[in-house]
Formats: C-alpha cells, structure tokens, sequence
C-alpha cells in the first residue's frame, strides 16, 4: 500500500455501518478520489454467516434503497476493501489498526455498549467490562471497545504509526467526548500511564450524529437482490433513502473529502445530535414499546396507529420542542417540520423495521434519550405529562417481558434482569421505576416524576384496554 492511500479501520461491520459510513466512502471514492478505502472487522465473533459473505465477496455487498413511495434501487457497496476475520486476540484489527497508513479508527457497538453511567462514568459493576480491565491488566485484548481501542492504540504507540482520529458512529450524545473520557479512565485503570499520557498527545475524538434507518436484512431481501440485479449476495442489507452525517472537523491526522458527498462537516454537532436524539431516537422506542404493547410486528404500523402517532407528536410537540428552542438558546433547526419528516419516515411500509429491533436496549435509552427532557421540563416549571408517557410505555413493555408474554426475545446490554424483575414485582411499580437512579441520577424519587408517571401509566393502560 503506498504512502498516499490511507484506511479508515471500522470496529463492527454491522448492517447501520454498511448503510451509512460505508455508502458515503463509496460515494466519495465514486467521484475519483480513491485516496481512502475501509478496512473492517468486528471485536466479538457476532454475524459469522454474513462476515463469511463479505469476505467471500470482497467485501462488496448491495444495498436496497427504499423510498417512502416504496421506490427500490440497488446499488453495490465497495468502499471496504479489507474485512479482518475475527480471531480472540483481535491479531488481524490490531494489526490495521496500528500501521501508519490508518488514520481513522470508527466504531459502531451501540449505545450500552460504551458502559458509562449515569455520570458519565465506566460502569465497573459491568461483568464484561471487569473482565476486560483485568484481561489489559494483563496486556492482553477484549472484545469491549475500550479494551479493543487499548490494545491496538498499545500497538501502535509501539510501532510509531502516529497520530489517530477515533470516530464514534453512535447514537450517544456528545459521543465523542464521552468515549474519549471512557478510554482514559480504562487506561487509567489498566495503569498504563505511557498509553493514557500517550493517547492524549496523539489521538482526537470528534463528536458526530448519524441518522439512516436500517432495519435488520429480511431472508427475502436475498431474493429480491437476486431478482433485481443478478447477484446471489450474501450479506445484502436494506436502508431507507434518508441519510444524514453531520461530524465535528477535529480530525488529527487527515481524513476523506466527505464533505464533497454530502457529509455536514461542522464546528459543533450539539444541536443536531440534541435534535436526532429527542425528536427521532426517543419517538422510534416510543412507537416501538406502544406498537409492540398493540400487538404490532413493525414500526410503521404503529406510526399509522393514531393513538400511537399521537403520543408520539404530543411528546416531541408539548416537550421536547420548548426544551430545545428557547429565546436564550434558539434552535438552528427547523423542529416541527424535522418531527413531521421523521414520522413520515416512520411510516414508510416497504422499510419492515421491527419493534424488536427498536426497542431494544431500553435501560441505556432511558437515561440517554428521555431523562434530559424531563429534567429540562421540570428545571423549567413546566408538565412533563406528554414525555412521561414514554417511560410509562416503557414500564409496562417491561412488565410484559417479566411475565413472559413478549411475542419476541427482547435484548438489553444494559439492563440487569435481577433489577428489572425486581421493578416489575415492586408493590407499586411506577414508584420502583421513578426511584431508579442510573435512569434519573438526582431526579429519583422526585414526586412530580413519581405523579406524572402514575398518570401516565393510567393512560397507556387505557391504551392497552382498548386494543
């Protein structure tokens, strides 16, 4: 590889990172500018079948295109160039990660994934995550990103590759800042004062926002690939026509022209991410707890649900709007019209996107995507009648879970089943879920979240007695 030709390093080569950060490297290298390519690989032996294809294939894949219109077109993706085979000493991502020619080290492991309380501390009561703390204690890798991120950063700090943009590509507010804050304090905890002191001088972690919906590829998507183009794709997947990706120019040692196709490359992303994440990522679990909770398989049945879809525009209309466009602070974003594209959006049939897929992982987006309204509203004076649904839709998806009367598995990296068994089984439920602190930090326990919830638990089970 010459000296003129750099890699970008993915960690979790998942469908959402082929649908969107791949796309627009394609898109770039499209244009002629060939001067970056991805390489990629995953830190857990997840998705054998599919990385099997990628690397059979070159790393090429198809992505369907879906249009609200239920408009398809395919186009085949071949901006990863490189696809790492997993191995349990991560030799092969270490390896990419360290040579001199790799100037940005991405990732994708959602949102519970990065262990940070509600303080924006690790998590060290984590299992994996202590696991992993003594594993690089010992000098060896682990799968979690912090411990994956130390031992190729350890590798390349030996190597002298040099300076290195880590780039999160996750739904995780300011997220750049706060895994930048996770890595040093794992280091810290290793001990490794070379590495931390290191990682400081050498490595710069931009805050970015990403948004295209990706659902899980469909067995039928094969098919229709096949049918459409000729080729028998193993890891085809399916996205939506909306893409957005608006990062933070901190880059340290180079990067891809991305603003050329389409990428919003800005001084600061808070606005946008604060906006991506209250009106798009909060409504998407609302409709999913509500759509599940209505015997619904997929999102864009409970968007066309119009008890539904109104819980969803009172929440982002009565509260989430005033919190993030205020006098003091207006917002550079047009938010009724963002709402209304991001429940049509919902809405597009031909998408399939689950309410599995979207509910997952609620005891990370409680905190993450509904407790900062909340605290806003309340700091504010104001009802939180219209967000406090969200939780309470949450509660009785809960509950359903703990009775064992979900019509599908539900995964969550961050919630303890022990905890959440012990909620649901609470005398008063409504009041064990307002007192749980990593979901409110100093707002548990606070009478007005406890009254708004028993009001709002009055209303989804209303809900629930009319479906």
């Amino acid at each position: 590889m010459s000296a003129t030709h750099y890699v970008m390093l993915h960690l979790g080569v998942g469908s959402f990172h082929r649908a969107h950060q791949a796309v627009y490297m394609h898109k770039l290298r499209a244009t002629g500018d060939t001067q970056w390519s991805l390489a990629g690989g995953n830190t857990r032996p997840d998705m054998v079948d599919t990385m099997a294809a990628l690397a059979a294939q070159g790393g090429a894949y198809t992505l369907e295109t879906v249009t609200p219109t239920d408009e398809r077109s395919y186009e085949r993706i071949e901006s990863i160039r490189q696809i790492v085979p997993y191995t349990p000493d991560l030799a092969g991502l270490i390896q990419v990660g360290a040579d001199a020619n790799t100037r940005i080290i991405s990732f994708t492991v959602t949102e519970a994934g990065y262990y940070l309380d509600a303080n924006d501390q690790l998590d060290l009561g984590s299992p994996d995550l202590a696991v992993d703390l003594e594993r690089a204690k010992q000098g060896q890798p682990g799968s979690c990103i912090y411990a994956a991120l130390t031992a190729i950063l350890r590798a390349r700090m030996a190597s002298g590759g040099g300076k290195v943009t880590l780039l999160n590509c996750d739904n995780l507010r300011h997220n750049g800042d706060r895994v930048r804050k996770g890595l040093l304090s794992f280091i810290q905890l290793v001990g490794d004062t070379a590495l931390h002191a290191w990682v400081l001088a050498n490595t710069t972690c931009p805050n970015a926002m990403v948004d295209r919906i990706t659902p899980r590829p469909a067995p039928e998507l094969r098919g229709r690939v096949l049918a459409a183009t000729g080729w028998d794709d193993g890891a085809a997947i399916m996205g939506e026509s909306f893409i957005q990706w608006v990062i933070e120019d901190n880059f340290c040692n180079g990067r891809p022209a991305w603003e050329t196709v389409g990428v919003q490359m800005v001084d600061s992303v808070a606005a946008f991410e604060e906006a991506k994440i209250r009106l798009l990522n909060a409504t998407h679990s609302c409709i999913a707890w509500a759509g599940t909770l209505a015997g619904y398989t997929y999102i864009h049945e409970g968007t066309h649900d119009a008890r539904i879809r109104k819980m969803a525009y009172d929440y982002v209309t009565s509260d989430v709007i005033p919190c993030l466009d205020t006098p003091e602070h207006p917002c550079p974003l047009d938010l009724p019209a963002y709402r209304d594209v991001v429940l049509d959006r919902f809405g597009n049939a031909a998408i399939l996107d689950t309410n599995q897929r979207v509910a997952a992982d609620g005891f990370s987006k409680m905190p993450g995507f509904i407790a900062p309204t909340v605290r806003e509203c309340l700091a504010q004076g104001r009802s939180i009648d219209a967000v406090a649904v969200l939780p309470a839709l949450f509660l009785a998806f809960l509950q359903r879970w703990h009775r064992g009367e979900l019509s599908y598995v539900y995964q969550d990296q961050a919630m303890d089943p022990a905890v959440a068994h012990a909620m649901c089984d609470a005398p008063d439920p409504v009041v064990a879920l307002a007192a749980n602190v990593p979901f409110w930090a100093e707002l548990a326990g606070d009478p007005r979240l406890v009254a708004a919830l028993h009001k709002a638990s009055a209303q989804v089970q209303q809900f629930m007695l009319k479906v």
